[in-house]
């Protein structure tokens, strides 16, 4: 019998899979919880094979979760919303045995529980292609030293086209607060203040296409050639506006 501990902070999810599984012969859901602290209590007292753990949570938090859980001995499936290549790769490197997207049926999760608790790794059809060509592209996809996302790069590319809040949600067909908490998670992972300081960086880094001239409405003008002048010289920094606008 597979024991199995499923953390995820939405009570609907956690006890609809607790009443899927009750009438499986080979899978025991023993607890669950709603935070990653819960998780890692659980799995002390309780002693699970595999712990299905969701990303978001309160508190803790999925990523921190699993570092925690490592020194527990179960094996951790994530089963997650998200299906950022970017999320799988880091998880897997927290310590995750799978990736798994709450989208799948219920087959393929009985499947990937299996094979997790019989010390094989398991990820999701739908993000292999993706989590493949991250590792093929490199540095550029995979958000070089500060591990963007593909929708923070994304974001990160249309800023430096000069585009606002409000344009670049129009064009990604997402909420202009969806953007500003990109913008803000992207200049938190990058220590930079301003979107100028960002783009300039992302820009040397080699992350972002070479960025068009600066067109009416833009946060700030950037040089349409893509060539840096020397290190040291005056005009090393691009003119500035006169008015910044928000760092959001």
């Amino acid at each position: 019998m597979i024991r199995v501990l499923i953390a995820d902070d939405h009570e609907i999810v956690s006890q609809g899979l607790a009443l899927m599984f009750a009438a499986s012969s080979d899978i025991e859901v023993v607890g669950t919880c709603a935070s990653g602290e819960g998780a890692i209590q659980l799995a002390t007292e309780r002693r699970p094979d595999v712990i299905l753990l969701d990303l978001r949570m309160p508190g803790m938090g999925g990523l921190a979760a699993l570092r925690a859980l490592a020194s527990t001995g179960a094996r951790v499936l994530v089963l997650t919303g998200i299906d950022s290549p970017q999320e799988v790769l880091e998880a897997v490197q927290a310590g995750a045995a799978g990736y798994l997207l709450k989208q799948t049926s219920v087959a393929h999760l009985s499947d990937a529980i299996r094979a997790v608790a019989e010390g094989q790794g398991y990820l999701d059809p739908m993000v292999t292609g993706e989590v493949l060509s991250m590792a093929r592209d490199g540095l550029r996809v995979s958000g070089g030293p500060w591990h963007l996302t593909r929708r923070e790069l994304e974001v990160l590319n249309l800023v430096a086209q000069g585009l606002s809040n409000r344009e670049i949600a129009g064009r990604l067909f997402l909420s202009e607060e969806t953007i500003r908490s990109h913008v803000k998670t992207t200049l938190r992972k990058m220590g930079k203040q301003h979107r100028l300081e960002a783009v300039l960086a992302a820009l040397q880094a080699g992350l972002l296409e070479s960025p068009p001239a600066s067109h009416p409405g833009s946060d700030f003008p950037l040089p349409g050639d893509g060539i840096r002048p020397p290190r040291g010289s005056p005009a090393a920094r691009p003119p500035l506006h006169t008015e910044v606008r928000s760092l959001t």
